[in-house]
């Protein structure tokens, strides 16, 4: 560290403690040749996580923005805090496991998707709505129409299973 009285770059820590926020630590230094003290503060080079929007720009990812979404879609459903937690638990690992550190949001939104579908099929087409862009009744009538028909079919397979009929 650089002496800001004498430019001198031998020094020695005096001491050091963490910041209120525990974002940084101040260190307490003097300079070997001046002996004069000063103050300096370390801290963690964060390089942020970005997502990549359907238009093209690039925005730093926000859990916040996840979690507002999900709790909008999930509005006086049966789904827990900790239920939409572990989604944008998930989703955050995804852009975190990301080796060039960005994810388009249309990966984000098939994963929220994925969950949603399989804890509340409300929640899902109230989150799919706003992600999938409907452009009118028709398109959110065919994926109403696709989740029912893949309910009676998931139905029948577990009453063959089990053994009843239907």
């Amino acid at each position: 560290m650089r002496c800001p009285y004498c430019g001198n770059t031998e020094d020695k820590v005096v001491d050091s403690r963490e910041s209120k926020d525990a974002d940084s630590i101040r260190r307490r230094r003097e300079c070997l040749s001046c002996q004069k003290r000063f103050t300096s503060y370390e801290r963690i080079d964060e390089i942020p996580y970005m997502v990549v929007k359907k238009d093209g720009r690039r925005e730093k990812f926000d859990r916040g923005k996840i979690m507002n979404g999900l709790l909008r879609a999930s509005e006086k459903r049966p789904i827990s805090s900790p239920q939409l937690e572990s989604i944008v638990d998930a989703v955050e690992k995804f852009v975190q496991d990301s080796q060039d550190r960005e994810r388009p949001t249309s990966e984000l939104g098939k994963i929220i998707m994925r969950e949603l579908k399989k804890l509340d099929k409300v929640a899902y087409v109230r989150f799919a709505s706003v992600y999938l862009e409907f452009e009118d009744v028709s398109e959110f009538m065919n994926e109403l129409k696709y989740l029912v028909r893949t309910r009676k079919t998931n139905t029948r397979k577990s009453k063959k299973k089990t053994g009843r009929s239907a």
